[in-house]
């Protein structure tokens, strides 16, 4: 257990090839798939979303677990975590972490079959800190989910995608 979620001991992996390579053609197979829930963890006391921990995504019953880390560490695992487990190891803080279904850019695609999953790399014009930086695409027809490092934690966005992304394809 990492992080006091059951199940999560991530892989984390940086740059686009290393990415491909270990998840390409699972993401692709996805195609098809309806988005049949997910999970995120907020704190009990405010609501707040902790981006930090991982977005989880079932699609039919194949649940793709996305969590960014440091500034260009990504790791993506398949059906590990457990989302009915409550979050644990927090007795520190003042805020109690828990696993909900409620995220405004996720609810509109519960139900949506995914069209395609890519992987994304930023690769901007001039210099940036976050180049080579890869985001989780998933596209439900004319809507796309990316989730994409927020500078050390997850970083939701729905639409066109910037410019500066570079789409790789993926391969089942």
């Amino acid at each position: 257990m990492s992080r006091g979620i059951h199940g999560f001991e991530p892989t984390f992996l940086v740059g686009i090839e290393e990415l491909r390579r270990a998840h390409g053609p699972r993401l692709a197979a996805l195609a098809g798939r309806r988005l049949t829930g997910f999970a995120v963890v907020r704190f009990v006391e405010d609501g707040d979303w902790f981006a930090d921990l991982p977005v989880v995504l079932d699609f039919d019953g194949v649940r793709v677990e996305v969590c960014h880390w440091k500034l260009d560490e990504l790791s993506i695992g398949w059906n590990e975590i457990d989302t009915t487990a409550a979050v644990t190891g927090w007795e520190w803080s003042e805020f109690t972490p828990r696993w909900s279904g409620d995220h405004e850019c996720l609810e509109p695609l519960v139900g949506r079959v995914l069209t395609e999953a890519r992987l994304l790399e930023w690769r901007p014009s001039e210099y940036d800190l976050a180049a080579g930086t890869v985001a989780v695409e998933f596209a439900f027809g004319e809507d796309v989910l990316r989730i994409t490092n927020g500078l050390d934690e997850n970083f939701l966005e729905t639409g066109a995608a910037h410019p500066d992304y570079v789409r790789h394809e993926l391969i089942r």
